[in-house]
C-alpha cells in the first residue's frame, strides 16, 4: 500500500510546488524586466529633456546637435545600448553609433508609432533567458510647445537581463527542491505512521488465518481511527477465539463422553452375538455401524486436539521420518495388493516430529484407501530452497476439478466414494496439524489418473525466515 500511496503524495505535493512556481518564475522574471524598462524610460526622459533645446537640422544649431550627440555616444560606449533621436520623417538628430536609424518593422517600429502619438510605448513584451537574440526597445517622445517633434529611441541588448532571471531562477529551483526533498520526507514518515497499523493489522490478520489465533495487534501509534479499529480487531479476535475454545472444548467433551457408552454398546452387541448364528447379517450390519461411528468419535477427538495443541517445531529429517511411516504402511498396502514405493532422499525442515508422522498417516492411508490391487502408491521426498515436499501420488480413481475444491474440507466425501470406510475428517486433520506447524497441504490431479497430495514443511525456522 505505501508504494501506491507515497507516489500518489508526492505527485500531488509536485504539482502544488510546480503550480507555485512557475508563477513566481514568471513574476520575477518581469520584475526584473520592469527594472530595465523603468532604467531605459529614464535615459529616454534625459535625452528627451536634452533634445528640446536642439532645433531643426535646418537651424544650424550645430554645438547642441554635437552635445548631444557626444551624450549619446558615450552612453552607448559605457553601456552598449544603442540610442538614437529621430524627427517625424525618421532623420536622425542625433544617434550612436553613426548611423544607427529607426527600424523599419519590429518592436522598434512599433514603439516609434506610439512616441509620435505623445506617450510612451508599452512595456516590450518578456525577454525570456532561451531568447539569446533579444533585445529590448523603449522609445519616449521629445515635445515642444505641445507637439512631438522627435522621438527618443534606445535599444538595449538583454544578456545582463537574461543572466539575472536565470540567477533568480536557480534560486528559486533551488529553494524547490529543498521543499520537495522536505516534502518527501514528510511524505515519507506521514505515511509509514499511518500505514504502520495497518501493515501491523494485516500481519496479525495474517497469522490468525493461518492457524495462530493468540496473535493480537499493538494499539500504539497511528491515527486515533486506526488504534480504534485496532482496539475493535482485538475484541473480534478475543470472541473468535474464545467461540472456537468453545467449540473445541465441546467437541472434545462429546466425543469423550460418548466414547464410553459407545464402548458398553459394542459390549453388549458383541455379547449378544454369541446367541446368535454367526452369519447373521443384521448383527454384522450394527457391529459395523458401531465401529464406524467409534472411528468418527476417535477423529472428532483427534480433530479437537489438533486445533488445541501447539506445535513443538525441531529441525526435523523428513526424508528418514517418511520412510519409517511408509514401512508402518507397507504391510496394509501388501495385504491390499497395492505397491508402496517410496524415494526417500535426505532432507531436512523444520517441523513437529509427532504432527508430521500424522499428517503423513492420513494421506497415505488415504492414498492407499483408494487405490485398487494391482496399481502403486508413490512417495517421494523433494529438497527445495525454502520448504521441504513430500509428494503422495497414487493410481485411484482421483477427484474432479469441484471435488478438487472441496477436499479436505471437515466430513465431506466424494459422492462416487461413500461405500469406502472412513469418517471425511483425516485429511482434515492433516491439514489443520501441518498449518499449525506453518507448512501446508496442496491436492492435483496425477497423471494419468489418481490424486497428487504434496505435504510441505518449511526448510528454516520461523524466526529464520
Amino acid at each position: 500500500m505505501r508504494t501506491r500511496l507515497l507516489p500518489l503524495l508526492i505527485v500531488l505535493m509536485a504539482g502544488v510546488l510546480l503550480a507555485l512556481g512557475f508563477p513566481l518564475a514568471a513574476s520575477t522574471a518581469a520584475a526584473q524586466q520592469q527594472r530595465v524598462v523603468v532604467d531605459r524610460l529614464d535615459d529616454a526622459a534625459r535625452f528627451a529633456a536634452l533634445a528640446q533645446f536642439v532645433g531643426d537640422l535646418a537651424t544650424g544649431d550645430g554645438e547642441r546637435r554635437a552635445t548631444l550627440g557626444g551624450e549619446l555616444v558615450s552612453y552607448h560606449d559605457v553601456y552598449g545600448i544603442r540610442a538614437g533621436i529621430f524627427y517625424r520623417d525618421n532623420r536622425a538628430m542625433a544617434a550612436a553609433p553613426e548611423g544607427w536609424a529607426v527600424p523599419s518593422e519590429g518592436e522598434g517600429r512599433r514603439a516609434f508609432n506610439e512616441s509620435l502619438l505623445g506617450r510612451r510605448s508599452h512595456d516590450p513584451p518578456q525577454i525570456w533567458p532561451w531568447q539569446p537574440h533579444a533585445r529590448l526597445t523603449i522609445a519616449s517622445p521629445v515635445v515642444r510647445d505641445g507637439d512631438v517633434v522627435a522621438v527618443v529611441v534606445t535599444d538595449s541588448p538583454t544578456g545582463e537581463l537574461r543572466a539575472r532571471i536565470l540567477r533568480d531562477w536557480l534560486v528559486i529551483f533551488t529553494g524547490e527542491a529543498a521543499a520537495m526533498l522536505l516534502a518527501v520526507g514528510a511524505a515519507v514518515r506521514l505515511t509509514g505512521w499511518v500505514l504502520r497499523p495497518v501493515r501491523v493489522l494485516d500481519g496479525v490478520t495474517h497469522d490468525i488465518a493461518t492457524g495462530r489465533m493468540n496473535s493480537r495487534v499493538a494499539e500504539a501509534g497511528g491515527p486515533p481511527e486506526l488504534r480504534r479499529l485496532a482496539r475493535s480487531f482485538n475484541e473480534m479476535a478475543d470472541h473468535v477465539e474464545e467461540s472456537l475454545e468453545q467449540q473445541r472444548a465441546f467437541v472434545a467433551d462429546a466425543s469423550h463422553q460418548l466414547r464410553n457408552p459407545l464402548a458398553a454398546l459394542l459390549l453388549r452387541i458383541e455379547l449378544l452375538a454369541l446367541e446368535l448364528p454367526e452369519d447373521n447379517e443384521e448383527i454384522a450390519s450394527v457391529r459395523t455401524e458401531g465401529k464406524r461411528l467409534a472411528q468418527v468419535l476417535d477423529d472428532l477427538l483427534g480433530l479437537a486436539l489438533a486445533e488445541h495443541a501447539a506445535a513443538d517445531l525441531r529441525l526435523t529429517d523428513v526424508g528418514a521420518l517418511t520412510a519409517e511411516r511408509l514401512a508402518s504402511w507397507r504391510p496394509v498396502a501388501d495385504d491390499k495388493g497395492v505397491a508402496l514405493v517410496g524415494e526417500c532422499g535426505a532432507a531436512t525442515g523444520w517441523a513437529d516430529p509427532v504432527t508430521l508422522s500424522s499428517a503423513l498417516d492420513a494421506v497415505v492411508d488415504n492414498a492407499l484407501k483408494f487405490t485398487p490391487a494391482g496399481e502403486r502408491v508413490t512417495v517421494r521426498v523433494l529438497a527445495g530452497r525454502d520448504a521441504v515436499e513430500v509428494v503422495v501420488a497414487d493410481l485411484g480413481p482421483g477427484l474432479t476439478e469441484e471435488e478438487l475444491s472441496r477436499v479436505g474440507d471437515r466430513f465431506w466425501r466424494s459422492g462416487r466414494h461413500q461405500n469406502v470406510k472412513g469418517s471425511g475428517l483425516g485429511l482434515s486433520i492433516a491439514r489443520v496439524l501441518l498449518t499449525a506447524a506453518g507448512g501446508g497441504i496442496a491436492f492435483a490431479p496425477n497423471e494419468p489418473h489418481g490424486l497428487r497430495v504434496t505435504v510441505t514443511v518449511p526448510r528454516y525456522a520461523p524466526s529464520e525466515r
